[in-house]
């Protein structure tokens, strides 16, 4: 599962996000994608969970692009 986020900063200094978590199918697309929007939000990431969620079985989050401001990933 690959997913990109983007990320504001409220009034008071808080990460919200920009918009609903969008699953992309390939990760070249979600990277390139990512990187078209560094000048428009505070944070932008594209991030996957290893193992197989078919399953039931996932790993931890590995971040593949990540630029500015965005929340701790587990």
């Amino acid at each position: 599962m690959i997913v990109l986020s983007a990320f504001n900063k409220d009034e008071h200094g808080t990460l919200i996000p920009a918009f609903e978590p969008r699953h992309m199918k390939r990760e070249d697309t979600a990277v390139y994608i990512a990187q078209t929007l560094v000048n428009d939000y505070d944070g932008v990431v594209v991030w996957c969970h290893e193992g197989n969620p078919a399953i039931g079985e996932q790993g931890s989050s590995v971040i593949l692009f990540q630029s500015g401001l965005v929340p701790e990933f587990d």
